[in-house]
Formats: structure tokens, C-alpha cells, sequence
């Protein structure tokens, strides 16, 4: 089985900076120029979180491909601190609270924490390996993270390490308890 987990292109959010999870953004100009048309792969299953962001990277990417949405592969919450930026919150109490001890733990005022996040995510992976069928899974940085440091805990890396960078992700091979990834594209 090959499951794709490819990262939408860059947003308004993304460069300036901004928490942008549950917003549901355009790519902007710059992260439609930078996206290359990819290599279709045949006979596979076309999957986003339905964020508009992903839903244009995958027309961009890959042209017109019939595809679903699963809303568990959406980014987290940041509840009161979406669309706002560290130097916007960096003096606000409750953005302090959160940044304090266990991170992943913390839930952002109306928003979801970073526990809460992975679980949905893992859980919605966990079908989509199960039904195993190859798929193109486009989503979120977050998403992706998520999803690979759980896959290679052995690794050690945190879920901010393994966030990759916008239009790009990696190409999972193999099933639950075996697999093997590559950067993609």
C-alpha cells in the first residue's frame, strides 16, 4: 500500500506568520505559483482535509481528479489565537497559559490541543490504512506531523520536526507496523 501525505501551499497565514488552523483559506498567490504540476500516480484514491487551501493544491498538483474530503484531516483549532500572530499575543495572559509547560497538552481558549488534534487524525489514519487502498492524502503541515511521529516514534523527533515544508510531504509504503517513507514530490 502507498498512502501520499502532501502538505497544501503556502497561505496568507503561513507567510506572515500567522496560527491558521481553522480558517479556511486560499493558497495565495506566491503558494500558487510555487506548486509544480506532479506525476498522477494510477489507480489511487484522492483525499483532503476539505480546506480550500488543500482542495487548490490538489487541482494545482495534480489537475482535474475526481476526490473526497475527510474532515478528521483537518489542522487544529487554535481557537482564540487563529489568524493572529506570536508578536500579536505574546503579552496576552491566556496565550502565555497555553505556551506554558505541556503545549500539547494545553487548549487554547475555544480551540483544541494538540492531544486532542492527534488523536482524531491517528484515528482517521488508522481507517484510511485499514480500507488499504493507495491514496493521495492532501492536508496540513500539523496533519502530517501528527501522523509521522506517531509512524516513527523511534525516531525521537517532536511533531514540530517533522512538519514539512508547503507542496511538499512523502510517500508512506508498506502498512501499519512496517512503514518506509521518501520525501514526495
Amino acid at each position: 500500500m502507498t498512502i501520499y501525505l502532501i502538505r497544501h501551499g503556502r497561505t496568507r497565514a503561513n507567510e506572515a506568520h500567522l496560527y491558521c488552523g481553522s480558517t479556511d483559506l486560499p493558497l495565495s498567490p506566491g503558494g500558487r505559483a510555487a506548486l509544480q504540476r506532479c506525476p498522477r500516480p494510477e489507480g489511487v484514491r484522492y483525499l483532503t482535509s476539505g480546506m480550500r487551501r488543500c482542495n487548490e493544491t490538489l487541482a494545482l498538483l495534480f489537475g482535474p481528479v475526481p476526490w473526497e474530503a475527510e474532515s478528521d484531516f483537518r489542522e487544529i483549532d487554535f481557537g482564540a489565537f487563529e489568524m493572529r500572530s506570536y508578536a500579536q499575543l505574546r503579552q496576552d495572559p491566556a496565550y502565555l497559559r497555553w505556551l506554558a509547560g505541556d503545549n500539547e497538552a494545553n487548549t487554547p481558549p475555544g480551540g483544541e490541543s494538540g492531544v486532542q488534534m492527534t488523536r482524531r487524525v491517528l484515528a482517521a489514519f488508522d481507517r484510511l490504512a485499514a480500507a488499504g487502498q493507495d491514496t493521495v492524502l492532501v492536508t496540513h503541515g500539523g496533519v502530517i506531523a501528527a501522523i509521522l511521529a506517531a509512524l516513527f516514534l523511534e525516531e525521537g523527533r517532536s511533531r514540530y520536526e517533522w512538519q514539512p515544508a508547503p507542496g511538499s510531504g512523502c510517500r508512506l509504503t508498506g502498512g501499519p507496523g512496517s512503514w518506509r517513507r521518501e520525501p514526495f514530490p
